[in-house]
């Protein structure tokens, strides 16, 4: 088994009790650990995260251990990147033994190909977004946030993520025109032939069949939903974490 799970925001200033919503995660990898060949984290696992060179931000003792106990025992932890934790470097692979992904991936899986990406800057037509995420990914603007103190780093990236989460437009699904997603994904099927097209980002749940006998999933989040994406080899599954 195949599985998937995107946007849990650990660490959020908006989540009540961090350490249950964590606890909660790692319950469900254990879970997973059971049959699982294979486990990708599609981005915005951490609300903000941003790694220095020699400070490893605090927390998440709890998710680090099983997600070393998982690599140790053979199973595949794939991370991609979103916007809330992209500045990782180095430490994920080396420490924790998962492989890190910066960009989309077309992957085979099960003899199925697989289109994966958090979503965020694709189709986006938002120019103020944009921008934002070009300065985010910008080696520049990583060294200027290295300068500032751990304390003072992580409180403003804390600060700007749960102010972001707050502006952030409705979170209910907004009709296959208007879901930047959807429209992505059929203009990709177009000139790419895949099985499946698997999201986070959206904070939706949501399996949609496309043209070409390809389907499109968005993956919810492990905030309010607790959904996660399972592939058994034939049909991909949107399931819901219930402790």
């Amino acid at each position: 088994m195949i599985y998937f799970i995107s946007d849990a925001h650990l660490g959020s200033l908006l989540i009540p009790d961090p350490r249950e919503h964590e606890n909660k995660l790692v319950q469900l990898l254990s879970t997973m650990k059971l049959d699982a060949t294979a486990i990708y984290l599609m981005g915005d696992i951490f609300d903000f995260w941003f790694e220095y060179k020699t400070v490893i931000p605090k927390g998440y003792a709890r998710l680090f251990g099983k997600i070393a106990e998982l690599t140790d025992a053979g199973i595949e932890v794939h991370f991609f990147i979103g916007n809330h934790d992209l500045w990782t470097f180095g430490y994920f692979e080396k420490e924790l033994g998962m492989k890190v992904h910066y960009k989309p991936e077309l992957v085979e899986l099960y003899g199925k190909r697989f289109f994966l990406a958090h979503g965020d800057g694709l189709s986006t037509g938002d120019t103020g977004f944009s921008i934002l995420r070009k300065i985010f990914h910008s080696r520049f603007a990583q060294q200027l946030f290295a300068l500032l103190p751990p304390y003072i780093g992580q409180k403003l990236g804390f600060a700007w993520s749960r102010q972001n989460r707050l502006n952030m437009k409705s979170e209910e699904f907004q009709g296959e025109e208007n879901e930047r997603l959807i429209i992505f994904a059929k203009e990709f099927i177009e000139t790419e032939k895949v099985d499946y097209l698997v999201f986070g980002h959206r904070h939706i749940d949501l399996k949609l069949q496309l043209r070409y006998s390809a389907e499109m999933i968005i993956l919810g989040d492990f905030i309010k939903l607790f959904s996660y994406g399972a592939f058994d080899g034939n049909e991909f599954h949107l399931l819901y974490f219930e402790t």
